[in-house]
């Protein structure tokens, strides 16, 4: 089947206002933390925005621009209010439309939801309500202000549009000061802005009609609105459908887009990882799309495009904002459209790499594809996005060099790849029986299946290029001399170790097992169950759930004053406290294991100095592993004593054991300073067509 006829919605071209916008996919507003030191558009902004119109995106709106002096919640931020933004502007505008894709900017100011630690000035706000994240009093703007708010908008719409846009779009939904004059919950005032909806609108309407008449009638003008923002007291659905009636009664604007939560108050809710259901947000495009006739923008974890297509299909959206998607895979459009869509590398709704780092303010990036964040970086340097030809003659009888991955997991599997794409013949080896290591395993605890995504996608593309894959082959030193190739890499992972207070199996730690043995299936724990939490992520969580459904007694015991202190940067952290107290899972903190002896557990309060016991039927561990490195050095001392020719490298966790995003970093770079070195020594490579 043609990708048209299986996409009956998804490709069809649509008219918002001026501009006709190919197909449906939006990639929608987003956080980079790309921008200058001084807030100016960087040459990353370029290369990031430009990847996803090549790619195929239908509309591209821009990360918010700061609209006001007094608005900088993060520390690499567009600073729009500044006019030396216009050049910087205009080479991403011009980088996009090259592409055929049309452009919008979103313009903003955060008001109480902003920080006063860059701008040492009192943030502002429609009343004097503190934001439960950056817990800061604001100051209730006064007449004077809200008029200078307004006439800022004005102000940097007409910037946009100079700097080649196709038109802005108003964030009024999840972290504005428009959304807090909206929201009840924040706008307290008595005075002509606030009590009513209409009252507590009247900020954003005459926005509306500035940033209009200051724009003119040709370019596009978008209004993003929270249709629930899930906390008490706040916007609900049935606000949101009036207002958006009234904006489309009032008139100038050209579309509606569509959000859900507060920023830092439901923010798991705004970029809901795994643990929520996928379409979670639709119903609110849905009840704004049943009253007005405006294009409205749904969003909410849609991952791939046949659930996209779906959802226009069934009426809910007249457009679909796919962010993780995109960046995940800048050609997630593209794939689709030429019926390539199982060659997608599908989003995890991970979080770690492009919400978690923007929640640690650094710049934003993706766990499964190491080029997010670097578009620019790698394009002056190796032009990494495509495969390269190896200068030099070719040898007798070989027109590419030999490369051999020993370890299918992310690491092995990300290497395999791009060594292929450089044009390398790639022999993948992997003792087990399937790739994946234990990415594979993290995946079949509750709730967690989508990271088998990560491996599915990685295996597809590897075996696609022409990676020789073969699995229930163990990597020897006796195998790589056989072989006799150019390169070796290996990716042999790491594996579980005991913590020093944890006696051995056969010293009377029968009952402490591993995480890893509890997802292998060679401990079966059963009756009381202490989890102890050394990692502080999904690794405890996790297995804590899959033993409570299984019947288990479960307490989660860590030294951090939290349990699972990194799911928070993740947005897992709330979801996990609902499902932990359904499951009557306990949670207890502050304590360091400080030995085990028949069964009994000892615990040292570190705030007291005082001892706990804990004598559960078994003990199971989430505790640091070690390198398995033994084949690494194996290899490094034959190299040495045989004088071989083939050059060597470790990535991902037998290196140093960390998360998935490290090994997949690890696979790029180690193939790609391989390749470089093979290049110097005149070994050729012969670039095919994938």
């Amino acid at each position: 089947m043609s990708a048209t006829g299986r996409y009956r919605h998804l490709f069809t071209p649509i008219k918002l206002g001026s501009i006709a916008v190919p197909n449906r996919i939006v990639f929608s507003a987003h956080l980079t933390n790309y921008a200058t030191q001084d807030g100016k558009p960087s040459d990353q902004h370029v290369a990031y925005y430009e990847a996803r119109a090549a790619g195929g995106a239908g509309l591209i709106i821009t990360e918010e621009h700061s609209v006001h002096p007094t608005d900088w919640p993060y520390e690499k931020m567009i600073h729009a209010f500044h006019p030396d933004v216009v050049e910087g502007y205009r080479r991403i505008t011009e980088a996009v439309h090259a592409n055929g894709t049309p452009i919008l900017a979103q313009i903003n100011h955060n008001g109480g939801q902003a920080s006063s630690m860059y701008t040492r000035l009192p943030v502002w706000a429609p009343s004097a309500v503190p934001d439960p994240l950056f817990r800061e009093m604001p100051k209730a703007v006064e007449q004077h202000e809200i008029d200078e708010i307004v006439e800022s908008y004005a102000v940097v719409a007409a910037r946009c549009i100079e700097g080649g846009f196709d038109g802005v779009e108003l964030q009024c939904s999840h972290s504005s000061i428009v959304r807090g004059f909206l929201s009840p919950a924040t706008n307290h005032r008595s005075d002509g802005y606030g009590g009513s909806l209409d009252n507590r609108a009247r900020l954003l309407h005459e926005i509306v009609a500035a940033v209009r008449a200051r724009m003119g009638p040709e370019p596009v003008l978008g209004v993003r609105l929270c249709g629930d923002e899930l906390i008490e007291g706040g916007t609900t659905i049935d606000d949101a459908v009036e207002l958006a009636v009234q904006i489309e009664d009032r008139g100038g604007v050209d579309y509606i887009n569509t959000s859900i939560g507060v920023a830092t108050a439901s923010l798991f809710m705004i970029e809901a990882s795994m643990h929520i259901p996928p379409e979670y947000a639709l119903f609110i495009p849905s009840a704004i799309r049943d009253e007005v006739s405006l294009p409205v923008v749904g969003v909410g974890r849609f991952k791939d495009p046949l659930q996209a297509d779906r959802a226009l299909a069934e009426g809910h959206a007249d457009l679909i904002g796919v962010v993780r998607g995109q960046i995940a895979d800048p050609d997630f459009a593209a794939k689709a459209r030429a019926g390539h869509a199982e060659h997608i590398r599908l989003c995890l709704s991970c979080n770690q790499e492009c919400v978690g780092r923007m929640g640690l303010n650094r710049w934003l990036g993706c766990i499964e594809n190491p080029y997010t964040g670097r578009e620019s970086e790698l394009a002056r340097s190796t032009d990494a996005m495509s495969p390269q030809p190896a200068a030099g003659a070719a040898r007798s009888g070989e027109a590419e060099p030999d490369t051999v991955v020993i370890g299918g997991g992310p690491a092995g599997l990300q290497a395999s790849i791009t060594s292929a794409q450089r044009g390398h013949r790639v022999t993948l080896l992997e003792a087990s029986s399937h790739l994946g290591g234990q990415v594979k395993l993290a995946a079949t605890v509750p709730n967690r299946a989508e990271l088998g995504d990560l491996v599915r996608n990685l295996g597809a593309e590897a075996r696609r290029i022409g990676v020789d894959v073969r699995l229930e082959t163990r990597g020897t030193v006796d195998l790589i001399e056989m072989l006799a190739p150019d390169a070796v890499i290996v990716a042999t992972g790491s594996v579980p170790t005991r913590p020093w207070w944890a006696p051995p199996a056969d010293a009377g730690g029968e009952r402490i097992v591993d995480v890893v043995d509890v997802l292998e299936g060679t401990a079966e724990p059963s009756g009381s169950v202490v989890v102890i939490d050394d990692v502080g992520f999904h690794q405890a969580t996790s297995v804590a759930e899959l033993l409570a459904d299984r019947g288990c007694a479960v307490e989660v015991i860590t030294k951090a004053m939290v349990v699972g202190q990194d799911l928070g940067v993740t947005l897992d952290m709330e979801t996990w406290w609902y499902r932990a107290s359904a499951k009557g899972i306990v949670q207890t903190t502050d304590r360091v294991p400080m030995g085990y002896d028949n069964g009994r557990l000892t615990l040292l309060h570190h705030p007291t100095g005082t001892d706990d016991e804990r004598q559960p039927d078994w003990l199971v561990l989430a505790s640091h592993q070690r390198p398995r490195d033994e084949l690494y050095f194996g290899l490094k001392e034959a190299a040495g004593t045989t004088g071989t020719r083939w050059l060597l490298r470790r990535i991902g966790d037998c290196v140093a054991p960390r998360r998935a995003h490290a090994a997949i970093i690890d696979g790029r770079r180690a193939a790609d300073e391989l390749d470089a070195e093979l290049r110097a020594r005149g070994v050729p490579t012969a670039a095919r067509a994938r």
